[in-house]
């Protein structure tokens, strides 16, 4: 056996004969001091929110004069006063206000009037001109006060042309802010804005994706008011849809058709958008398409990938595919856009199979796969659990000519990060950036969150100095992992504080960042905050989505509330959600944690007949809840069911199962699970062996666990705390307590601290066997050590002497624990005194009962 394990190891006998030696007694002249605790540090929030606020904020406020835009570059007049003096990205100081120039003050512009005549901006008066000239030379964060200087003079001009100018010589930024003047005077009822300027500057902000600054705008103004073209009414819906703003985008949608607009291709395909991102809305959307079809209009590869990205949002693969087969059927010839939704659609659900056939679908049909295309491959082979599959796209990537791009490194990074394998995950980090390829905000957004769930402190901020370095701006979403990072270990004090600091840097709470609150609360057990984030983000005017459901399902999963989930659940339906894998997988979770067999085999029963698609994600979900019942039989059918759909299994069900397996002696089980193990391509890590060294243990075999603490030393892997504890365990229950004492010596010279569990074996062993000296000596040995006896502690010598019917010395010995442990209170004395009646009453009368 040990053979297979470790191959070079010859194995050595199942019951080892004991060398002579002296005897070991538990105290600090006999054992090794135990290592000293390692420091408690806290968690070094502070630093990291320094870094991010370093990323996130603009930069200071030194001015940074631009070299002269020639603008005949850009088929403009030759302009030789016209500059950009400061970074138009800056944002509008809040600041005092300099002192207001005035046009005169302006240095004397020369231009040549034939020039502009026949150049691109002879539309612009000579007035204008000036006021062209002016405004690019002024610094960016003193335009406002100099609007305010020449107000008679702007309001003289005509706005589109001047609007129109500064656009062309490349000055968009300062034709934003011109326009943002004429919107605040506008609404004190100073200026009248006029169609056509509105309709340029949407036009504008649609181009430059300043989406969030016109939804600003149009919040300052009565947009209804103006009667806009349909591509600025379509610009519009798109900056809706982009922010999430699907009710608004719905309203105007419908405010175009009473206005007699009649809407274009385009703005219906932003509507199926708007609709798709919206969810429950599959009615609406083949709505949509009749009213399309009764239009005269033709469907494009944006209306074709809109409508099956939707489907996949909301987990409908047979209607995505029936979809496009009766696209097909009506002579319609699918695209590569629309080949990689439907991509998606599989790879969300972990179909790689199905991916595979799109795939040899798209090269019979002479359709070229793109970077794209090989990445929905990418995701669909992670999803059914083949990490080493999808990495062997990137070289297939290559030989195919398509260069792999950092949505592929970062689908690859986010499945290993979520596997556990983090090692994998940043060596694939160093890969991407010597290949040549740059990460993005997702890239480091991963990397974080893969670090942030070990605590990775150091680590995470030389990821925060590298985004610097590679000029790589924070998002939300970066703020979003931080707070994440909040619901470990009681770091959820640091959550407002965190928040603050995002709100400083300009960035809204949106309804992810609800979201992860949700989650974060419920990971720290804190089910009422939980709910209460839930009631905030009602309140801040975000509707929950499903995730929002999910983020609730997760935060009473881990508490086992299956009462509350069920109604979490009810609700989500009742709503017109149509509940995902995950949603079914927190379900079984919580059924597991809460100890509800018959609600676990309700979804398991619908899974196996069919009603719930048996993807990968859920039957690993089943496969682990069965585990948590301990239904042996109902993991053993889950697991045959994900190997029938061609899943892979990885190391998180092999040793979950190897667990249970060892816990009920079930050996040749075991070893078959070893011998998967290895001929699924996988390597067996600690967690593995120290299963295999609990079997023995349980089995008496407490040689053949230490055979395999030795070798696991002299493979290059560290054993643990649990690794050590397990053999302990193995030699105190065979009475072998000089190995166990041994045992620990070797523990505490590796520099592993003794826990509770490891002195409570030591007792147990002791008790066990009525040798209570050794007993007094072990739990002296602990306070000596800093390691407090608790009351389990007490209760095995407890259950030692009345074991050995020593009734009246259990009762001395529980009086007599606050001579030896002054903080033992006096409840947990009167349990332990309960506790010895109840033993005695079993075999006393009585009558001979001790007294009270």
């Amino acid at each position: 056996m040990e053979g297979a394990l470790f191959p070079n190891r010859c194995p050595l006998p199942v019951n080892r004969p004991i060398p002579p030696n002296q005897s070991l007694k538990f105290n600090s002249t006999n054992l090794p001091p135990p290592p000293p605790s390692p420091p408690s540090s806290s968690f070094p929030i502070d630093t990291l929110l320094q870094h991010l606020l370093q990323l996130s904020l603009p930069p200071n406020d030194t001015l940074h004069k631009l070299k002269p835009v020639n603008v005949a570059q850009k088929n403009v007049a030759h302009l030789p006063s016209l500059q950009i003096s400061v970074d138009s990205t800056k944002k509008r100081s809040k600041g005092p206000q300099l002192k207001k120039p005035v046009l005169n003050s302006a240095p004397e512009i020369v231009y040549n009037d034939e020039k502009i005549r026949d150049g691109p901006l002879q539309f612009l008066s000579k007035k204008g001109m000036c006021l062209l000239n002016s405004i690019a030379e002024q610094p960016f964060d003193s335009l406002n006060a100099y609007f305010d200087s020449v107000e008679f003079e702007l309001l003289e001009i005509d706005l589109v042309s001047l609007l129109k100018a500064l656009d062309l010589s490349g000055h968009s930024e300062r034709a934003i802010l011109l326009f943002e003047w004429f919107v605040s005077n506008s609404v004190s009822g100073n200026v009248k804005l006029d169609n056509k300027a509105v309709e340029l500057m949407i036009r504008i902000l649609g181009r430059e994706s300043k989406y969030s600054t016109a939804l600003k705008l149009f919040d300052e103004m009565p947009i209804d008011k103006y009667s806009l073209d349909v591509r600025s009414c379509t610009t519009i819906l798109h900056a809706y849809s982009r922010n999430g703003e699907y009710k608004q985008a719905i309203a105007m949608f419908d405010r175009m058709k009473d206005c007699g607009l009649s809407p274009s291709l385009v703005t219906y395909n932003v509507m199926l958008d708007v609709y798709g991102k919206m969810g429950r809305s599959w009615d609406k959307i083949l709505g949509l398409l009749d009213e399309m079809r009764s239009e005269g209009l033709q469907f494009d590869e944006f209306t074709c990938s809109t409508v099956i990205s939707a489907c996949g949002r909301e987990g409908l693969i047979n209607e995505a595919k029936d979809f496009l087969f009766g696209l097909k059927s009506s002579g319609y010839e699918p695209g590569t856009v629309t080949y990689n939704a439907l991509l998606q659609v599989f790879g969300k659900a972990g179909m790689y199979s199905e991916a595979l056939n799109i795939l040899k679908e798209m090269e019979d049909n002479n359709c070229t796969p793109d970077s794209i295309t090989y990445n929905e491959l990418v995701a669909a082979y992670v999803r059914a659990g083949f990490y080493e599959e999808g990495a062997d796209v990137i070289d297939t990537m290559t030989r195919k000519g398509v260069t792999p791009d950092a949505v592929t490194y970062t689908t690859l990074i986010n499945a290993y990060g979520s596997a556990g394998k983090e090692v994998k995950a940043l060596e694939l980090f160093n890969q991407m950036k010597k290949s040549g390829c740059v990460p993005n905000v997702c890239t480091y957004n991963s990397i974080l969150a893969l670090l942030g769930k070990k605590l990775q402190s150091k680590e995470m901020i030389k990821i925060l100095v590298d985004m610097r370095t590679n000029g790589c701006s924070p998002n939300r979403i970066t703020w979003n992992t931080m707070l994440a990072m909040c619901g470990d270990k009681g770091n959820h004090k640091f959550v407002n504080r965190v928040l603050r600091k995002m709100k400083n840097c300009g960035f809204e709470p949106g309804r992810d960042t609800f979201n992860t609150l949700i989650s974060t609360y419920g990971r720290c057990g804190l089910k009422i905050d939980a709910a209460e984030m839930y009631d905030e983000m009602i309140k801040a005017g975000f509707t929950p989505c499903i995730m929002t459901y999910n983020a609730l399902l997760n935060a009473l999963a881990r508490r086992g509330d299956w009462k509350a989930a069920e109604s979490v659940f009810l609700d989500m339906k009742n709503k017109g959600f149509k509940p995902n894998e995950t949603s079914y997988s927190l379900m079984l979770h919580c059924y597991a944690k809460g100890g509800n067999v018959k609600g676990l085999k309700r979804i398991e029963k619908d899974i196996y007949d069919g009603q719930i698609f048996p993807s990968w994600v859920l039957l690993r979900t089943l496969i682990l809840s069965n585990i948590k019942c301990r239904a042996v039989a109902g993991m053993e059918r889950a697991f045959e069911e994900l190997m029938k759909n061609g899943y892979k299994p990885d190391m998180v069900i092999f040793n979950s199962m190897l667990s249970i397996f060892a816990k009920n002696n079930m050996y040749e089980q075991a070893h078959e699970t070893l011998h998967l193990i290895r001929e699924g391509g996988l390597q067996p890590d600690l967690v593995t062996y120290n299963s295999l060294m609990n079997m023995y243990a349980r089995r008496g075999e407490c040689w053949k666990a230490e055979e395999i603490l030795k070798g696991l030393i002299k493979s290059g892997l560290k054993p643990d705390l649990i690794s050590y504890n397990t053999v302990i365990k193995g030699f105190c229950r065979q009475g072998l307590m000089q190995e166990a004492i041994r045992t620990m010596s070797e523990m505490t010279t590796r520099g592993i601290h003794p826990c509770i569990f490891t002195y409570n074996t030591f007792v147990s062993g002791y008790a066990g066997r009525g040798m209570f000296a050794e007993v007094d000596e072990v739990i002296s040995y602990m306070i000596q050590n800093n390691c407090k006896p608790n009351e389990v502690t007490y209760k095995v010598v407890v259950d030692g002497y009345c074991k050995a019917r020593k009734y009246q010395e259990a009762m001395d010995f529980v009086f007599g624990i606050k001579n030896i442990d002054g903080s033992f209170n006096y409840h947990s004395t009167q349990r332990l005194a309960s506790h010895v009646r109840e033993m005695m009453s079993t075999t006393i009368p009585r009558k001979d009962l001790l007294p009270m």
